[in-house]
């Protein structure tokens, strides 16, 4: 059994502060804050170059606007999609708590649907080529996920099943103190690290407009069904379906809906007339 490392959930404390003689703060920085901040800065940067790399029309200023409505569109949805999917009766019980995003709850699955539809109203907008874009932003967004897998194991959350591996670790809020599977970091190293570099790799090959959506899903889909025999169930939740979780639940779907867009996308791109040979 490995010893779980004594980090802080904090980075970074500040105060408190006497501000016209009211006093404000500690301002605390959590790591796992610091984590989404460098998960959009990183995905603002790899889109920027993926828009050079491919000639698209779009100023700096159009891109960060772009991104804007992305990290909009994530927040929202994350936070509405945990409130729906996971723990809506007790929301509907204490209503105020909504808006109390700093006492946790944000949904992946809720974030993918508010980001691609925040997504889809820009490219509407401005009259962008919506798998294009979906494309190139996705390349970037495993390594914001395998980030806000750190950032879960250094709070020490989302701790994995009991274990009797070698690697098992006791996590500090685990009530019942019991060697566990760190699955925060399976996850940082499959959803993060592996998805990318599949990401990265196949967009050098440029499929057809949408077919890195459809592994997106597919890829994710996969990782987080099978992760989630090995991590612990939502405590508020536990097993919503026989032996399967709410998370296999949502991911199932996207499997299938991977699957259908990149078949639907292969297909559609082979039906399309091919350029004719130039003429000497």
């Amino acid at each position: 059994m490995l010893q779980y490392p004594p980090l802080n959930p904090i980075a970074l404390q500040l105060g408190p502060v006497s501000v016209a003689g009211h006093t404000l703060g500690p301002l605390q920085i959590h790591w796992y804050g610091i984590m989404y901040g460098i998960g959009f800065i990183l995905t603002y940067w790899i889109v920027r170059f993926q828009v050079r790399r491919r000639n698209l029309p779009l100023t700096n200023e159009l891109l960060a606007d772009f991104i804007m409505y992305l990290i909009m569109g994530l927040i929202f949805g994350a936070r509405i999609g945990y409130i729906l999917f996971y723990n809506l009766k007790d929301y509907l019980t204490h209503p105020a708590e909504v808006l109390a995003v700093w006492h946790g709850g944000m949904s992946f699955h809720g974030g993918l649907i508010g980001t691609v539809l925040m997504g889809y109203l820009f490219c509407r907008k401005h009259q962008l080529r919506f798998f294009e874009m979906a494309d190139i932003t996705l390349v970037a967004v495993p390594l914001g996920l395998g980030l806000g897998r750190l950032g879960n194991f250094i709070n020490g959350e989302l701790w994995g099943r009991p274990a009797s591996v070698p690697w098992a670790m006791v996590f500090p809020s685990d009530p019942l103190g019991l060697p566990r599977h760190p699955s925060q970091l399976y996850e940082f190293g499959l959803e993060g690290i592996g998805l990318f570099l599949v990401m990265f790799f196949l967009s050098r090959r440029r499929p057809p407009d949408g077919v890195l959506l459809g592994t997106f899903l597919t890829g994710y889909g996969l990782i987080r069904f099978s992760l989630e025999f090995l991590r612990n169930p939502d405590s508020q939740l536990g097993f919503v379906l026989g032996p399967f979780s709410m998370g296999q639940l949502l991911s199932a779907p996207m499997v299938l809906a991977g699957i259908a867009l990149i078949a639907w996308v292969v297909r559609r791109a082979r039906s399309l007339p091919k350029p004719a040979a130039a003429q000497i």
